[in-house]
């Protein structure tokens, strides 16, 4: 029974609302086999964003047909059939272009409206999707990459996110929501899936439960980045395994029939939780699951931000799992085509995505491992990167997305080479590139966090440049970066941050990771030394 859009009169709606009450986002998969056959020439303009419920984007500029796709990944693991067809999409349409994002999802370019059905259907085949990919819907669910052998899981989440997953797979109940929504769910003590930046958020955490200890969840809401970024807060319930789908419906109910559907800059959940407030929030959802136990103990002891280069023991004995680096998420696909023969030839085929745009390979014996680290494909994707490629994070930029300011995914690779060459800290540095506000590449929770802008200059007219970000964390419940003033030419960017991180190196005590070192500094001695490097700069080029 469908339900009953409640916002449906509402004299204030946006535009997007508007156009969603005549036609859900979903519709659009009905209407791209026409498309197909007729071209491009036949999509109506007011149809365009549309695609985004097929988690179709049309990159830049969009009048030239080319569109970015993302296909969901829960918890980022692919079995093999999986990886193959995915490397196969790449290489077939894709101009060899194989992307992961921060939320473990792969993210194709360059693909034509004439190519989806048959996209579309190798998916299909090997049970993937790229439906809620993208659009005002629930996104790919990011999740413990390590479900199932992780040594540090409270609970095994594998089932968990699959079901939770496909409930809401191409449901048109909650197919038009405000605007995106997005979540994790994750049994990792080491916060795996940077919970505080979530719509919602299953942790672990433990209680006794008539007198016996309980393990399952609790629950964060109201995280997200964007412009205006908020962390998320956690909610005094206590929910078991099998309560996550009933709450996940529960909290994404709220957000649909609550949810700001006036301005779409305020649409997301966020503002709705930080308007009603934690316990009004709670009491909302209460009415829709019944009652729920008190929160219990968090379990989690940190965060690895979704880092696990090396070699590693899983759960199960004489089995190891694998973490390589990816610069800066982008791989060819003939790389992605070697990397499922070794995880088949020497694992069971897996290959997992993180969050930090890296990959691991599971499930691989004892006496395998030294055989698998001498493949050639991993002397570029290596276990042992150098620290600034190894902890550097990109968005797509403006090579193909429409909203960015600035080129970011290749900028962001060499500007880590170029610290990799000239510099050696004791500690890794977390860097974090953006192309906007957006912020798809999660600055916000970065050590050094850059911005892309434009900078008008007296010689050059307008020019690329970027705002310098420090400090930030989701260790602790979270702390967002701060911004120096001042804004950086792209062009100067490499030899400002190297000399701005030469002077972090020379004043911080050994072993000081950077976050700490702002904490203990503040920011007034990065300001003052940003200062004196961009006068210096200024002067050289006069």
């Amino acid at each position: 029974m469908a339900y009953e859009k409640t916002w449906a009169n509402n004299p204030n709606l946006n535009k997007t609302e508007l156009k969603k009450l005549k036609k859900d986002g979903l519709k659009i998969f009905e209407d791209i086999p026409y498309y197909a056959k007729h071209g491009f020439a036949s999509i109506p303009q007011e149809e365009w964003d549309l695609f985004k419920w097929a988690g179709l984007y049309l990159q830049k500029p969009k009048e030239a047909g080319y569109f970015m796709m993302r296909v969901c990944i829960p918890s980022g693991i692919l079995n093999n059939e999986q990886l193959e067809t995915l490397a196969g999409i790449a290489r077939d349409y894709g101009r060899n272009v194989f992307d992961i994002t921060t939320r473990q999802a792969v993210q194709f370019h360059w693909l034509r409206i004439e190519q989806l059905p048959d996209i579309f259907e190798r998916l299909t085949r090997v049970g993937l999707s790229t439906a809620g990919a993208c659009g005002d819907i629930t996104r790919n669910i990011v999740g413990n990459p390590l479900a199932g052998i992780d040594p540090h899981e409270l609970v095994d989440t594998t089932k968990i996110v699959r079901e939770v997953y496909e409930f809401f797979q191409r449901n048109e109940d909650f197919s038009n929501l405000p605007r995106k929504y997005k979540m994790s769910i994750s049994g990792n003590v080491y916060n795996t899936v940077n919970a505080e930046i979530h719509c919602i958020s299953f942790t672990p955490a433990k209680k006794i439960i008539d007198g016996k200890e309980t393990l399952g969840f609790h629950v964060k809401v109201g995280g997200g980045l964007s412009s205006a970024p908020y962390l998320a807060q956690t909610l005094d319930v206590f929910v078991k395994p099998e309560q996550v789908k009933d709450v996940a419906i529960a909290v994404t109910t709220i957000f649909r029939d609550y949810g700001y559907r006036e301005k779409r800059h305020r649409a997301r959940l966020k503002f709705l939780v930080a308007d009603w407030g934690i316990e009004k929030f709670k009491e909302k959802l209460l009415e829709l699951t019944g009652p729920l136990p008190s929160k219990g103990e968090d379990v989690q002891k940190g965060w690895n931000a979704g880092y696990f280069y090396g070699v590693h023991p899983q759960k199960q004995k004489g089995l190891n799992y694998i973490g390589f680096n990816v610069p800066v998420g982008r791989l060819h696909a003939d790389e992605v085509f070697e990397i499922a023969r070794v995880a088949k030839q020497y694992g069971n085929g897996e290959v997992r995505l993180c969050n930090s745009q890296n990959l691991i390979i599971p499930n691989i014996p004892n006496e395998h491992v030294d055989a698998v680290l001498q493949e050639k494909v991993f002397e570029r994707i290596t276990i042992k990167p150098k620290s600034f490629i190894g902890y550097s994070v990109s968005c797509t930029g403006i090579e193909y997305c429409n909203l960015a300011l600035v080129e970011t995914k290749e900028r962001m690779r060499r500007i880590a080479e170029y610290l990799d060459d000239h510099l050696e800290i004791d500690v890794p540095v977390r860097i974090h590139m953006v192309g906007c506000p957006n912020s798809c590449g999660q600055r916000q929770i970065a050590d050094i966090g850059l911005q892309g802008i434009k900078m008008k200059t007296k010689d050059k007219g307008m020019v690329e440049a970027f705002e310098i970000y420090v400090g930030g964390t989701l260790r602790n419940g979270g702390k967002f970066n701060d911004k120096l003033k001042g804004k950086v030419d792209a062009q100067q960017l490499p030899e400002v941050l190297a000399q701005l991180l030469t002077y972090f190196k020379e004043t911080k005590l050994p072993g000081e990771t950077f976050f700490d070192y702002v904490n203990r500094v503040g920011l007034e001695p990065l300001q003052t030394a940003l200062d004196s490097i961009l006068n210096k700069q200024n002067e050289t080029v006069v």
